[in-house]
């Protein structure tokens, strides 16, 4: 399914258990993520691969992990869906294409939607930037909108899969309780400012770093991009990930940190290794409100 906005898709309900106040972002590894809140549960850019295996990135190029994932793909709790920032391979590995459920649905980019199609996963769901698709469980809603990414140079990235950020709401009784946005593979370029319009409060922000390089061009933030992004949306919490996983990152972690030292950031940051999770209070819909820029 391709769309600029999709469907809401209903969720079985918790069946009376009255939802945690509790959420968490456990960090697996690379970008991928295991998030809970509200009573929902989204794994983000699956790369489950081992230590000294490969990620195939296009023309010839490939890229050997040096990390392990905090866990096997086998042994995630059960998911409500899957949220893919494009379809490259240190994304959503091969091992994922032969084992993930393909009936489970997976929110992402248009062009990575169709392929996904092709390849048997049944409830992919392409959106355009600033498209939006939800999913309702009970009295919450989670909307999940689009957001610009450029992968790379302008003239590099119309060579690699097309990426997204997105921003995720969560919702109870008409008000967004939490809003947590996920840059995605992208750098810090001009359209990310339209982001800042059209929210004027996000609570956490999950950022992918590493300074990738391909071919000696940047392809994904590094240190000093990454705060530059904190710097324009400002968000209350921020969780850097992506930044150590393959020998193609060539920005450290400690590239970040010694610029978030001299930034004097408004955002609290928080590192999280590899099984780490950061847990936070989810706000009652009476307690809580975030909302729209005008």
């Amino acid at each position: 399914m391709t769309k600029a906005s999709a469907p809401d898709i209903e969720l079985p309900s918790l069946d009376g258990f009255r939802r945690s106040d509790r959420g968490s972002i456990t960090f697996i590894g690379t970008a991928t993520v295991l998030i809970r809140c509200a009573g929902f549960t989204i794994l983000t850019d699956p790369n489950f691969l081992h230590r000294g295996e490969y990620v195939h990135l296009g023309y010839g190029l490939r890229s050997r992990r040096v990390t392990e994932p905090a866990m096997d793909l086998k042994d995630l709790p059960p998911v409500d869906f899957v949220l893919l920032s494009h379809l490259h391979e240190d994304h959503f590995d091969r091992r994922v294409e032969r084992d993930l459920d393909r009936a489970l649905p997976i929110v992402t980019t248009s062009r990575a939607a169709a392929a996904l199609a092709e390849k048997g996963f049944s409830r992919s769901i392409g959106l355009d930037t600033w498209g939006e698709s939800s999913f309702v469980r009970d009295a919450a809603r989670l909307t999940i909108t689009s957001m610009p990414g450029r992968h790379g140079p302008w003239l590099v990235s119309h060579l690699l899969p097309p990426v997204m950020g997105s921003m995720l709401e969560f919702r109870e009784a008409d008000r967004v309780l939490l809003r947590l946005y996920i840059s995605g593979d992208t750098l810090l370029y001009d359209k990310l400012g339209e982001i800042k319009r059209r929210y004027q409060s996000i609570d956490q922000a999950l950022i992918h770093l590493g300074g990738t390089s391909v071919l000696g061009l940047l392809v994904t933030m590094d240190g000093t991009q990454g705060v530059g992004l904190l710097k324009l949306l400002r968000p209350k919490v921020a969780i850097p990930i992506h930044f150590n996983d393959y020998t193609v990152f060539k920005s450290p972690l400690s590239d970040f940190q010694a610029e978030v030292r001299r930034a004097e950031l408004e955002t609290e940051v928080y590192y999280l290794d590899h099984g780490d999770s950061y847990s936070f209070e989810v706000p009652s819909p009476m307690t809580h409100t975030t909302k729209l820029a005008s």
